[in-house]
């Protein structure tokens, strides 16, 4: 009986794309796509950006996916390094590139008042929309290198190990970056109202097994 793309492994799947087919590539898209565009968007906060970073992505698995090697990590470590390349290449051709967001994802909202915002007298007397907005904004004012490591570790629940891959650092450099990014995030979530209104920010330490 022949066995569905559905059921196959990421690296059977590659596989099979490299040998030409379709359907295993549309099943690999169809899997990874949504991942892949949210990194880029928490990454740039541009739309346009996320889209033609995942364009861009897929493409280039199409065209390189034989460089993929299953021994050195997972096939999404792999695709949001290639990710990571290219939103950091969009953003150097503009410096002054201004990141704002203002599209309307649920999904995204959710994750990022659950893993960020986690006492709810935090920010009480301002509403949903604008508490999830003020920690969009924060995270994407931080520095590049802080960003990553928190929308990789924080958002897209990616372990140490598998972000110090995408970024191609050492563990405890991703270590040291994240909690150095989670105190410039506290620091400027304080800012919004007085501090001795504010109890306490903590973050979530759910990561990906």
């Amino acid at each position: 009986m022949a066995i569905l793309v559905s059921e196959l492994s990421d690296v059977q799947l590659v596989r099979q794309m490299l040998a030409g087919d379709a359907d295993a590539f549309e099943e690999i898209y169809d899997r990874k796509q949504p991942g892949v565009y949210r990194f880029a968007l928490r990454m740039s906060g541009s739309e346009n950006i996320a889209e033609d970073v995942t364009q861009e992505v897929f493409m280039a698995l199409m065209r390189d996916g034989s460089q993929y090697d299953e021994q050195r990590g997972n096939l999404s470590t792999y695709l949001y390094a290639i990710a990571r390349y290219r939103v950091l290449r969009f953003l150097e051709k503009d410096r002054a590139f201004v990141l704002i967001y203002d599209g309307h994802d649920n999904e995204d909202e959710s994750l990022v008042n659950e893993r960020f915002i986690t006492d709810e007298n935090l920010l009480a007397d301002l509403a949903q929309d604008q508490i999830i907005e003020k920690v969009r904004q924060a995270i994407l004012a931080l520095p590049v290198h802080y960003r990553e490591v928190v929308v990789l570790c924080n958002l897209q629940e990616m372990t140490y190990e598998e972000a110090a891959k995408v970024t191609g650092c050492a563990v405890g450099t991703v270590r040291s970056r994240l909690h150095r990014a989670r105190s410039m995030l506290v620091k400027k979530l304080r800012g919004v109202k007085e501090p001795n209104e504010i109890k306490q920010i903590s973050f979530s330490t759910r990561y990906a097994i």
